[in-house]
């Protein structure tokens, strides 16, 4: 019995040993590369990157399905960015509620013809519209067919070299979309490009514009933030450096229309399009010896709303986790292999072992660690080291995320807030991270039941004042809306 808690103990600690040093390994790339990165930006005149990157027209597809809580004053943030020559295409997906009877209200839509650019197979389209006043806003009306759906639907009718993949929750800072297109215009071989999403929970949002960056009153929504900060920051900026990035928020992306299309679209049959189709990129590009870049880019700003209610957020990552699982199963062959360079050897070896069988450990791990505390069976030794490798390296790595927000964009300037996200980073250890072990595991399961329902989700709508409005029921169950992966999984 001694033998096997010692083995037993012994691959738990392995594991987080493991866990905690690729975390400081990119949290330590992330420093730095972001260090270099905003003295880049100190230097940069944003008039000079809208004209530069204004020579590459782009597309925005925005999928929608019932959204009426908040799509005008997402569109309406979409007309405000500063891009000399871009469209916009909205795809209401059968929506049930008034998303299109408000939106052809709100911008004078009328009846018009758009010639197709591409095939790509899509649920039947039932009308398009042209706004009177905003000649660059089309919208479309199809039959439901999902949000990988909705976004081929879109990029059948884009006419532009670049477009970007959004969500209808979602808000674009004025200077974002230049900023991502950046990559583009520095180096031609990339071909999709991911920015940072940020959340806009108790914000004061204005005209479509993110006015004042406030933390949330909301402990749900705040555990959030810390987590997108160490997902963003302190993770995808070290997978970046790596060359390793697999995920694209499926909330702010920007790919080249042309190699999107040719690979076939976004898949309709998971509910991780956006990752799934950044490693089907990859795959490509590697199998076929075409020289490429997928990269991240860390200032260019997108902000979403997050849950507030557990229940939302455990059905948010069920799904991610579903996603997560389809996708690596779908290209399993990518898994160690040296053909795949390190998006294969790198990437796709640790989201396999740390993402999709870690937290199985992990629960396993936590109730280990429980049981020797109640029973004194394991050595003191053991449940110091999991405390120190689980928990102690845990908080040191949210309040890394922190540190790296407060050194690099300062985006939340009330020293109360930069508190509060502080104690957060502390506390999170301590039931939260346990809960997104237990969804996560969840999601597992579900992906081995082939589940493809998303279930509903409780949005307020952006407004000037988060607590002045009720939250609206949005029935997700038609593969509608998805946003990402967090644990670097958003």
């Amino acid at each position: 019995m001694t033998t096997v808690i010692t083995v037993v103990s012994g691959v738990i600690l392995a594991y987080f040993l493991a866990l905690n040093f690729i975390y400081m390994t990119t949290s330590t790339l992330a420093f730095l590369h972001l260090k270099k990165y905003v003295g880049r930006l100190e230097s940069l005149h944003i008039s000079d990157l809208v004209n530069a990157a204004g020579g590459m027209p782009i597309t925005l597809v925005v999928p929608a399905f019932n959204e009426v809580t908040g799509i005008v004053e997402s569109v309406r943030s979409l007309l405000t960015l500063q891009y000399s020559d871009y469209e916009i295409i909205v795809v209401n997906d059968g929506s049930t509620d008034t998303t299109l009877d408000r939106l052809i209200q709100a911008f004078e839509l009328a009846r018009a013809e758009r010639i197709p650019s591409s095939s790509l197979s899509t649920a039947p389209v039932r009308a398009m519209y042209r706004a009177g006043r905003h000649p660059n806003l089309w919208v479309i009306d199809k039959e439901n067919g999902g949000k990988a759906d909705s976004l081929n639907a879109g990029l059948n009718h884009t006419r532009t070299p670049l477009f970007c993949a959004m969500d209808a929750d979602t808000l674009l800072e004025p200077e974002a979309l230049p900023r991502l297109v950046r990559p583009f215009l520095e180096d031609r071989t990339t071909i999709a490009a991911g920015g940072i999403v940020r959340i806009a929970n108790g914000c004061s949002v204005e005209g479509g514009i993110v006015r004042q960056v406030l933390l949330p009153a909301n402990m749900v929504a705040r555990f959030q933030v810390v987590e997108y900060l160490r997902a963003f920051l302190a993770t995808r900026v070290g997978w970046d450096v790596l060359r390793s990035t697999l995920i694209i928020s499926g909330a702010f992306g920007v790919f080249k229309r042309g190699i999107v299309a040719q690979v076939g679209g976004f898949a309709t049959d998971t509910v991780g399009e956006d990752m799934e189709l950044v490693v089907r990129l990859h795959r490509h590009c590697r199998e076929n010896q075409i020289k490429y870049r997928i990269t991240f880019v860390p200032d260019p700003v997108a902000w979403t709303e997050a849950p507030e209610d557990l229940k939302s957020l455990g059905r948010q990552r069920d799904r991610w986790q579903r996603g997560l699982v389809q996708t690596l199963w779908r290209h399993r062959r990518m898994f160690g292999n040296p053909r795949y360079g390190p998006p294969g050897l790198i990437g796709f070896t640790y989201y396999t072992i740390f993402e999709v069988v870690g937290p199985i450990i992990e629960a396993f791990g936590f109730t280990f660690f429980l049981w020797a505390l109640i029973t004194g069976i394991a050595p003191i030794s053991y449940v110091l080291a999991f405390f120190a490798l689980a928990v102690a390296a845990g908080v040191a790595l949210s309040v890394a995320a922190v540190a790296l927000e407060e050194l690099s964009f300062r985006r939340y300037t009330r020293p109360a807030d930069l508190g509060r996200m502080i104690v957060v980073a502390l506390i999170e250890n301590f039931g939260y991270r346990q809960l997104s072990t237990w969804w996560r595991i969840k999601g597992i399961v579900s992906a081995l039941r082939r589940d493809h329902t998303w279930g509903s989700l409780d949005r307020r709508g952006f407004t000037p004042s988060v607590e002045s409005t009720r939250p609206a029921v949005i029935d997700l169950n038609a593969d509608d809306l998805r946003t990402t992966t967090v644990s670097d999984q958003q």
